[in-house]
């Protein structure tokens, strides 16, 4: 038998799962977590300036601050979608095992009533 959270949970993620797929959505919302692997790269970068003045030159000869943005900005939106999707797919693997339990369940009592 099912329990109460596993069928609020089969209800919502039956409801829910199209509109998580999106993938803009996963995007925006997993924004988040792109940024906490980002922000520490940029923390070190500009950090470097304190503490190691000759990486700190050459760095600045051999790097376009445009570059290191977009790749700041790539990162962001790949660990975002790549958190997401997970999660998603966590999320939907959980919900065929619980249809699967369901089946089983509701086949075992047609059994045992015949």
């Amino acid at each position: 038998m099912l329990t109460e959270n596993e069928k609020r949970f089969m209800d919502f993620w039956k409801t829910h799962r199209d509109r998580e797929k999106s993938f803009f959505r996963q995007l925006l919302i997993g924004i988040p977590i792109g940024l906490l692997f980002s922000i520490p790269i940029l923390i070190l970068l500009f950090s470097g300036k304190l503490w190691y003045k000759r990486a700190d030159a050459v760095a600045n000869t051999q790097t376009s601050p445009v570059v290191l943005v977009v790749a700041v900005i790539i990162i962001t939106a790949f660990i975002a979608v790549f958190y997401k999707r997970q999660q998603w797919e966590m999320k939907e693997q959980q919900y065929k095992e619980l249809k699967n339990k369901e089946a089983k369940q509701s086949k075992l009592i047609e059994e045992k009533q015949q």
